[in-house]
């Protein structure tokens, strides 16, 4: 017999507020002492200077993980012109200075570059592997740190303020792995001159808002009193924009075991706004997410099962 894994059962999603000063992982380490959680794990990395929406996945919620990252996001940094730094935030060293600033108008008109399909080179401390090291480490460790660019997706990219001519406020909705810290440094590039993120903080990830936000400190009281009093919300949560597919009992049991059902036996059932080929489902049986599946040659296929039939 296997051994039981220890810790207390805790299925679900909390939103975290996360404070600046922190990595995701220290808050994740956080809660999992303070609740005692059997597993615990984070739904998009944010760099420690940056505050806002990180998503806490507790138990099945972490079979989800990877469908909250590839939600969109929804960010609000402040630029500072002037002064570029290494790390391409305010925790990083000045590597370079200009006197220009540019003016509103400018700006704006340099933002239609950035939004769409684009390519963005990842600033050089990030967690991306080179060789099989982390980028971040090599950069600390004071090597030449050369990345390729990557395609990124950005939906939205606006001026919200100006408070002064050395610091500018942006809005920025983008997809799966786009750095606020890279647009910021090209932007101010782009505007013949050098910026950083002086300021950072993420509003959105995919369904989770920062309205659903608690604070760290809240969460970590609840925890050490009980689990069950904090604000968890359902495993179920993350898939809320997968389209939901609803099954039988029978139904059910068999996909559990890692069989592919017929789609046959689905007509009318099959969401009008699911792909019958390749699409992603959200499984349904009893009210409760069962599994994430895929539609493919007329098959209903098992992709990741969230939680056991009855």
């Amino acid at each position: 017999m296997g051994r039981s894994r220890r810790g207390r059962k805790i299925d679900g999603w909390l939103v975290i507020d996360k404070p600046a000063g922190l990595t995701s992982t220290d808050v994740v380490n956080r809660l999992k002492r303070a609740s005692q959680a059997q597993k615990v794990g984070h739904g998009g990395t944010l760099d420690p200077l940056a505050t806002g929406v990180l998503p806490i996945a507790f138990g099945a919620a972490t079979k989800t993980v990877p469908y909250v990252m590839d939600g969109a996001k929804e960010y609000r940094f402040t630029l500072r012109f002037g002064e570029a730094r290494d790390t391409d935030d305010a925790d990083g060293a000045v590597t370079a200075t200009s006197d220009v600033r540019p003016t509103d108008e400018a700006i704006r008109a340099a933002l239609p570059a950035f939004i769409g399909d684009i390519l963005q080179v990842p600033p050089r401390f990030s967690a991306i592997k080179v060789a099989g090291e982390r980028a971040y480490d090599l950069a600390r460790a004071g090597e030449a740190v050369e990345l390729a660019p990557r395609p990124a997706r950005v939906d939205a990219f606006t001026l919200e303020a100006r408070p002064d001519p050395d610091t500018a406020v942006f809005r920025v909705v983008s997809g799966k792995g786009v750095y606020m810290r890279s647009l910021a440094r090209d932007l101010a590039e782009a505007l013949g001159t050098v910026g950083h993120v002086a300021a950072l903080r993420r509003l959105r990830v995919g369904p989770f808002a920062e309205a659903m936000a608690v604070s760290l400190d809240s969460a970590v009281a609840m925890g050490q009193e009980d689990a069950a009093s904090s604000p968890l919300l359902p495993v179920e949560t993350a898939l809320a924009d997968i389209p939901a597919l609803a099954l039988t009992g029978g139904e059910a049991s068999r996909l559990s075991s890692g069989q592919a059902l017929s789609l046959v036996a689905f007509l009318g059932r099959v969401p009008p706004e699911a792909d019958p080929d390749g699409g992603i489902v959200r499984v349904m049986a009893g009210g409760k997410a069962l599994a994430i599946g895929r539609l493919e040659g007329g098959m209903l296929h098992p992709v990741r099962i969230l939680a056991a039939t009855a």
